[in-house]
């Protein structure tokens, strides 16, 4: 191969043209954004609590309390999308872990080491980290019988119920997103009370005074908690630094807290004239005025217009089944030669729409640990993976019917564009980065595959990144065909577009067959994350994406009528993209302009398979036999066993091959216990990855495997809805889901028996015509807005 200059005509900016970008970009943030830590109006409260009944709640269930060392496998979940933690259900000493989604050290990080790369560090890039730890004390509560923890996935609660002396007691905890508080209550049903303290500790060594405490970090960002509670009967005061009841019939104990946080870089993203002890104690007055009843009604109200925007039935399981708990039913499904649990397979894609509304409404988006830490020291800082774990996080939003929870991913990315573009400008092009454009050329914007929240990247350059982003903000349109979130996110997709045009690099390339030559355009030095070569040309990871790219960009250009020529320079681009070939030495997709395996054939990542999922270019009817063998090829050649994640995606490549049995065994290998130490579901079924001695939560898997199990159940792209694509025979006998999104603007409510579908509705959200199909079926659709068709196939 040989190598010339790029085609770009991008030189570096001068200072009126970042002026000029800037005000674009905050323009282009102000049609929407995160919302900040700030007072809100009062809030509207239904009547009375509407539940689900226990009888028909989907639950996940616990004989004992979590033991507080081991938080992060046993604790239960809660999460208004900002204000989170992790409860402990522990009768005399209950313990919870609380974190806000802006709780960040570290800064802008806006200096290359010797290396050319950014700092990877606590100090400088930062880390995600815990806010507080509450403690609720009832000494007398030993020796308790009937014990019994749930978190109720159908109305977002977490109970704990026990008798104690003739009395049962029970226990609520939730984070009411209305409200934007945690609400802990304590009830009962007998002669008995409630008496012991609540008490607040921050876990950077801050003062706790009156149940509240309030600092800062060295990078300015400020934040605060506090806690008070509410009695029925009895007394309840603040003493010292606890919070004391006595004697109570019922206790309502209400937490608040919070940072100065604000999407602007102009303010190095936090308002300094916040106050975040003020808003937080203002928010936890105005809850603690209500009953424990209103206080419910209200979050309860919220979280089922989410949660019950999709069902998911597979089937039925055994009485012998359902009467276990969770860890134990975990145990007898990965036992060898065991039945499917059809009903625990549903619930954990359930828990994976939980942790969707817990974890990402109205602030910073999930990272690596979504909400939810143990401790202040987590691996990789929980940051923003831009290879793949921020986008697995955000495959299951849109297609499980929780659109609105990829605004958090979307806002993300349009407040941080204006630092992006100015690090891009400034640095990338630096001559010890082994990455650079050799072309001399930059422009545009791309980032490190660390990102934290202060526009801040870490670790090393990634290309392709911007890419991999922009690609999965476009899906979001494709199922929603929202006109102004596309004008919003323009922006981003634009200047992705700037960086390649000024990246790629021209090579010549030989058919093997004719030995016909032809001028192709291919990525620059760059790596198969996280895999092989760091200076490797023509990567397939960052063809793939970057042909996505520019396939996306041009329909947005021509869907807003916006700069048709730079689409026809986008479209030139695209049309000379090198794309990849298959080995004649090992007969799979090559990951490199090789032949060769460079790298480890079971690696992790499915770098060169993006095109397959979550790429939409490598279909079974827009390529060649011997493509799909390829890729199928490297797929086997990948394996059936690793990081959940790692499995997650391997399933979602399985389902688009249309192998629901090859898919669901990756399923099931997620679902299977982590025991010592090894990788699989803990008990409160978050992700455990294994590092040998000791695993760790990784909450991408959460997302990625319960799409997964949508995309088995359901394939489409825009024109076409394919049901049933990859039903394995384990959910065959019958079933039904409704609520499910399809691209092209749609959702579909499907309903099977005996692996054949046996009625359909289909809705629009925006789209207007759709084929869809299930075996040798197919019916075409056409649908005004809002509007919907019922038929039987």
């Amino acid at each position: 191969m040989s190598r010339d200059d790029a085609p770009g005509r991008s030189t570096g900016p001068t200072r009126r043209d970042l002026l000029r970008l800037g005000g674009a970009f905050g323009a282009a943030a102000a049609l929407g954004g995160l919302p900040v830590f700030t007072a809100h109006a009062a809030v509207g409260r239904p009547s009375t609590p509407v539940l689900v009944p226990a009888d028909a709640a989907t639950r996940l269930t616990y004989p004992a309390p979590a033991t507080e060392s081991k938080i992060i496998e046993e604790g239960l979940p809660i999460g208004n999308g900002r204000f989170g933690g992790l409860v402990g259900g522990d009768p005399a000493r209950d313990f919870l872990y609380l974190t806000d989604a802006t709780l960040w050290t570290g800064g802008l990080n806006a200096a290359l080491q010797d290396d050319g790369q950014f700092p990877y560090d606590e100090a400088r890039f930062g880390t995600f980290s815990l806010l507080a730890k509450v403690f609720v004390s009832q000494p007398a509560h030993t020796g308790v019988t009937g014990y019994r923890r749930e978190l109720d996935l159908s109305n977002g609660v977490v109970t704990t119920t026990y008798d104690h002396r003739g009395t049962t007691y029970r226990r609520e905890v939730y984070a009411s997103h209305p409200d934007d508080v945690v609400v802990i209550r304590l009830s009962r049903r007998g002669t008995g009370t409630h008496t012991g303290t609540v008490s607040l500790a921050g876990t950077h060594g801050e003062t706790t005074r009156a149940a509240s405490f309030a600092a800062a970090f060295g990078n300015g960002l400020k934040y605060a908690a506090t806690v008070t509670a509410a009695g029925r009967t009895g007394k309840v005061a603040v003493t010292g630094d606890e919070v004391v009841f006595t004697g109570c019939a019922e206790v309502v104990i209400v937490v608040a807290g919070g940072t100065n946080y604000t999407p602007d870089a102009a303010t190095e993203f936090k308002n300094p004239e916040a106050d975040p002890l003020a808003i937080a104690k203002g928010k936890a007055r105005a809850a603690s005025r209500e009953s424990g009843d209103a206080l419910l009604a209200t979050h309860v109200a919220d979280y089922r217009k989410l949660y019950d925007r999709m069902t998911l039935s597979l089937g039925t399981s055994t009485p012998a089944q359902k009467a276990m708990d969770t860890w134990t039913r975990l145990g007898a499904r990965a036992a060898e030669g065991a039945a499917p649990d059809p009903e625990l397979e549903a619930a954990y894609v359930q828990y994976g729409r939980y942790l969707m509304i817990s974890g990402s409404r109205d602030s910073a988006p999930l990272n690596l640990q979504g909400l939810w830490l143990s401790n202040n020291t987590p691996d990789w800082y929980s940051d923003y993976h831009t290879d793949i774990n921020v986008q697995m996080n955000y495959w299951l939003a849109d297609r499980a019917g929780l659109p609105s929870c990829f605004d958090s991913f979307a806002d993300y990315c349009l407040s941080q564009l204006s630092s992006w573009t100015t690090q891009t400008r400034r640095l990338f092009n630096d001559e010890r980065n082994g990455f650079r454009n050799r072309s001399g050329r930059v422009a545009g914007w791309t980032t490190a595959y660390s990102t934290n929240i202060y526009g801040g990247s870490g670790w090393w350059w990634h290309p392709a990144s911007n890419a991999w982003l922009c690609n999965s903000l476009w899906e979001h349109y494709e199922y929603t065909k929202d006109v102004e979130y596309l004008r919003r996110i323009y922006p981003l997709l634009k200047g992705a577009c700037e960086f390649w045009e000024a990246r790629l690099v021209t090579t010549t390339v030989t058919d093997p067959a004719t030995g016909a030559t032809r001028r192709v355009l291919i990525d620059d030095h760059d790596w198969s994350p996280e895999h092989g070569p760091t200076d490797a040309l023509g990567v397939t990871y960052a063809q793939e994406l970057v042909w996505d790219l520019f396939e996306h960009y041009r329909q947005a250009c021509l869907l807003l009528d916006v700069d048709r020529g730079y689409w026809k320079t986008v479209g030139d681009l695209q049309v000379r993209l090198y794309l990849p070939k298959v080995s004649p030495k090992t007969g799979w997709l090559q990951e490199w302009m090789t032949p060769d395996n460079l790298g480890e054939t079971t690696h992790r990542h499915l770098s060169p398979l993006i095109g397959l999922f979550p790429g939409d270019r490598v279909r079974a009817d827009t390529v060649t036999p011997e493509l799909l063998t390829g890729v199928r090829n490297l797929l086997v050649a990948r394996g059936f066993d690793s990081f959940g994640w790692a499995c997650a995606w391997r399933a979602l490549c399985w389902a688009r091959l249309k192998d629901g049995e090859n898919a669901y065994r990756l399923f099931l290998t997620v679902l299977r216990p982590s025991v010592d130490f090894g990788n699989g579901s803990a008990p409160n079924l978050f992700d455990m990855y294994s590092f040998g001695d000791r695993t760790i939560f990784q909450i991408d898997a959460n997302f990625g495997t319960p799409s997964a199990v949508v995309e088995m159940l359901l394939y489409s792209r825009p024109g076409t809805v394919e049901l049933l694509p990859a039903l394995p025979a384990a959910w065959a006998e019958s079933g039904r889901i409704t609520g499910v999104g399809a691209r092209g603007g749609f959702e579909v409510d499907f309903s099977w028996r005996a692996g054949k579908v046996t009625s359909v509705t289909v809705r629009s959200v925006g789209g207007t015509s759709t084929v869809v199909k299930s075996g040798s079926w197919s019916r075409t659709v056409t649908l005004q807005r809002g509007r919907s068709t019922t038929f039987t196939p």
